[in-house]
């Protein structure tokens, strides 16, 4: 593969991932959406089903990492690091493209949503949903969570480790049962496999943190919440930034130690 087909099909693989999945965060939490409140188990599957068809759609071009945390495991367990910069930059503008699209998407229910008195409890109406205070009081803007991730307790040791454990299984499965012939990229069947991972990854430990198990998909979507002019957004919660990131790297690490003390 060369370094141009790697960014390719990373960028289309990366932003397909952040359309899918952000967008049914933004069915589900948007008011004015058709699937509004249709809760967790919708979230975790539209994520997986989200993964299933990224990689279908990048795997040609660039073996589909779509996620640097993956991409820092296969290059530790080849020693070869020279296609990470594409691999990365690739990534995080499909990330940031993905978000941007979800945004025009759903650019009616995000200003319905933003506007509402319920939501963003303007003087003389009651804010009914108490976790839009306190999102607002911890930094966290009410529909920031279509858009990156945020933990439901803030203690910055167990989100971390959270995220780390989550990471840890994810790209272990991937390892051991995604990689294609070549050991450089997801193969058909790892598609389908990585996916249900994901998919139980959500279920069993998504709870604590939102499960960003992938900075790309967490900081490229934050940055464009920050960019987009969306009215009363509230802010990105930056203070919180770092743990989706350093926690899915750490935990890619971690996954390719084991992968090559147990199974290489």
């Amino acid at each position: 593969m060369s370094s141009s087909d790697i960014f390719i099909g990373e960028t289309i693989g990366t932003a397909i991932l952040i359309l899918l999945g952000g967008g049914v965060v933004a069915a589900v939490v948007l008011k004015r959406s058709k699937a509004h409140a249709a809760g967790w188990l919708a979230i975790s599957f539209g994520w997986g089903f989200a993964v299933l068809t990224a990689v279908y759609i990048s795997a040609p071009l660039s073996g589909a990492h779509l996620n640097p945390a993956v991409t820092i495991a296969i290059a530790i367990k080849d020693n070869d690091w020279g296609d990470v910069p594409p691999y990365w930059a690739g990534q995080f503008l499909g990330a940031m493209i993905g978000a941007a699209l979800v945004w025009v998407a759903y650019y009616g229910q995000f200003h319905a949503h933003l506007t509402d008195r319920e939501i963003v409890g303007r003087p003389g109406a009651q804010a009914t949903a108490a976790k839009a205070v306190e999102a607002q009081e911890t930094g966290a803007g009410p529909v920031l969570g279509i858009f990156s991730t945020g933990p439901e307790i803030r203690n910055a040791v167990q989100n971390l480790l959270t995220e780390i454990i989550g990471t840890v299984v994810l790209v272990l499965a991937v390892l051991t049962q995604g990689l294609n012939d070549n050991g450089n990229g997801l193969g058909t069947l790892g598609a389908l496999i990585t996916a249900l991972v994901v998919v139980s990854i959500g279920l069993s430990l998504g709870g604590p943190t939102g499960y960003a198990i992938n900075p790309a998909r967490d900081l490229g979507p934050r940055i464009v919440h920050a960019l987009l002019p969306l009215p009363n957004k509230g802010g990105s919660d930056w203070g919180y930034a770092w743990v989706p990131v350093v926690g899915p790297l750490i935990g890619g690490a971690i996954a390719a130690g084991v992968y090559k003390l147990a199974f290489a």
